[in-house]
């Protein structure tokens, strides 16, 4: 008699036993695994995406686009909002518990192998094995996020045809460098020989990307320079854009995403989506109608906007399009904030909203990284007061925002997750 299949319990605690939150810079682990999987015929298609902010709705954008072309494809969201099965998407629904806990007993041999001979892989190592063996016999295309910085990130290890980087500023410092530039080359180590490179990186960075590009033989597209995109703001409808680049042009693309930078990352997905070869005019209209990404900048009427921003430059684009779909109406937070995160820059951002209150609290699912909501409040100074948990802090917010105001959820993808409907 066989060994009884895991619960999905079981497996999601041997996934995050590995040491959850562990990082282990290095691409040895990951190729082991990944080599050690049944490739698809003709190789593995599709793009990955790295960038400091955009890279997840850059990523929603494309993958909707393919599967309007009528391809089956694989995304690959980091983090998860929810629940962690959103981790390894089939055509935009998450593996079942059920085939989860199977991919997870289906791999343990061949993790069991090469932990043997090069030490335990990290959850996103294992992970990112996990992810290929069970959607490689059921894809077309690949859409994989980068977790962190992109050159010892355990998805480089794949050379799917695009590689896109959707900006670089600071993030990540502690392992990724305290300067843009530095940062760019992290992120730009995704682009390898023949790859067509698409990008919105600006200033030091996309001239680190320009020198990867021509190192390797990439082609390169720059939002700005072969891709030109204007759009037009629709307010709590979202965008409508146009854009032209190598073999492409298009009027009057419509997004439902909220603010005025999704049209650049609409742009590029569509530039990706043409480098790929996949896109026709029809796939891009109703790819891009039908895109969604949840927890950034999303609507729930007109009183409640919630939004993973989690660092300065997320929370500097974030900040005037609250202001402008306030129009004049009173705004409270409630922010969560991991403690790695540059606090003071954060809050510096969200002043300039002028809150009527500021309610500090944390996720329970971010575990010891969740910064203690008394002193998150300390920090933020007059006007901010802390509650535990969450849907408290929601509720609090709520009732100092009044009948005429928004509230703003912010600071942590965890917290998101936590209070999405």
């Amino acid at each position: 008699m066989g060994r009884p299949r895991l619960t999905y319990e079981e497996a999601l605690a041997y996934v995050t036993g590995l040491g959850r939150f562990g990082i282990k810079l290095g691409l040895e682990r990951s190729r082991a695994i990944v080599e050690a999987l049944p490739a698809p015929p003709g190789g593995r298609r599709g793009a990955l995406i790295a960038g400091t902010n955009g890279k997840g709705s850059t990523s929603a954008y494309l993958e909707s686009i393919l599967r309007a072309a009528g391809l089956h494809t694989a995304l690959t969201p980091s983090p998860h909002l929810k629940a962690y099965t959103e981790r390894i998407q089939l055509d935009a629904r998450p593996v079942s518990e059920a085939d989860f806990a199977a991919a997870i007993e289906a791999i343990e041999p061949l993790i069991a192998r090469v932990s043997s001979r090069m030490g335990p892989p990290t959850e996103f190592e294992l992970l990112l094995g996990v992810a290929l063996s069970w959607l490689d016999p059921r894809v077309d295309r690949y859409v994989i996020e980068v977790g962190m910085g992109g050159r010892l990130d355990s998805t480089n290890v794949l050379d799917l045809g695009v590689a896109v980087i959707t900006n670089v500023d600071l993030d990540h410092q502690r392992y990724l460098g305290d300067t843009v530039a530095r940062i760019a080359v992290e992120k730009a180590g995704i682009i390898k020989p023949g790859n067509l490179t698409v990008t919105g990186a600006t200033g030091d960075a996309l001239r680190v990307v320009e020198e990867r590009a021509a190192e390797v033989g990439s082609t390169l597209w720059r939002l700005g320079e072969e891709i030109q995109v204007s759009g037009r703001s629709l307010g709590w409808d979202g965008s409508v854009f146009d854009v032209d680049g190598p073999g492409f042009s298009y009027r009057d693309l419509r997004i439902c995403l909220l603010g005025p930078w999704q049209p650049a990352n609409a742009a590029l997905a569509v530039a990706a989506a043409h480098a790929a070869g996949d896109a026709t005019e029809e796939a891009v209209r109703r790819g891009l109608a039908a895109a969604r990404w949840p927890g950034r900048l999303q609507a729930f009427g007109r009183d409640l906007l919630i939004d993973g921003g989690h660092n300065p430059a997320g929370l500097r684009l974030v900040v005037p399009e609250v202001r402008r779909l306030a129009a004049g109406r009173p705004v409270v937070v409630v922010l969560g904030v991991m403690v790695d995160k540059q606090l003071e820059p954060m809050l510096a951002e969200l002043k300039k909203l002028e809150p009527r209150a500021v309610v500090t609290t944390a996720a329970a699912s971010a575990g010891g990284r969740a910064m203690p909501p008394d002193l998150l409040a300390e920090a933020w100074g007059a006007g901010a007061e802390s509650e535990l948990p969450a849907s408290m802090a929601l509720e609090r917010a709520r009732e100092l925002a009044g009948a005429d105001g928004l509230v703003l959820v912010c600071g942590s993808l965890y917290l998101v997750g936590e209070l999405l409907p």
